[in-house]
């Protein structure tokens, strides 16, 4: 996400958070919780639809790599990057299959963040990481108008 100047010469600030978590029991409300936090760092209210839409995302690509991926990647990276009319979460682990989005492909998961991204005016995209050390799987959100 780059940037765009703001007003007075000024640039709009950019917050990230980054959690690496073991693919154990637990690991999906330890991203959830985490991320709840994260959102109220950035200025997001809780219990709104959209950091609610938030949590959901996390929680389903977190559990997808828990049920689709845990017997080749230990660990999965959370990241939250909130920018100027933006949210982007990135969940990475170390399994190189790439899920197949298309509609009649994708499981109810994927389902449920394909339609939250539409919902958000964003998007979901699956893709490798570099060397072919696993995948990253990328959702924009654009957030409400007074979201935070």
């Amino acid at each position: 996400m780059r940037p765009v100047a703001a007003a007075g010469g000024r640039r709009p600030e950019v917050r990230h958070f980054h959690l690496t978590l073991s693919l154990e029991r637990g690991a999906v409300t330890a991203a959830r919780h985490d991320v709840t936090a994260a959102l109220a760092e950035f200025g997001y209210t809780s219990r709104t639809a959209f950091s609610d839409a938030v949590l959901l995302v996390v929680s389903e690509l977190v559990t997808n790599v828990v049920q689709h991926a845990a017997d080749r990647s230990p660990t999965l990276d959370i990241g939250v990057t909130a920018g100027p009319g933006e949210l982007v979460i990135t969940v990475e682990d170390q399994d190189p299959r790439i899920p197949d989005l298309a509609p009649a492909a994708v499981g109810g998961g994927l389902r449920v963040v394909t339609e939250l991204a539409a919902e958000y005016g964003g998007s979901l995209v699956a893709q490798p990481l570099p060397l072919g050390e696993g995948k990253s799987m990328q959702v924009r959100l654009l957030p409400p108008v007074g979201a935070r």
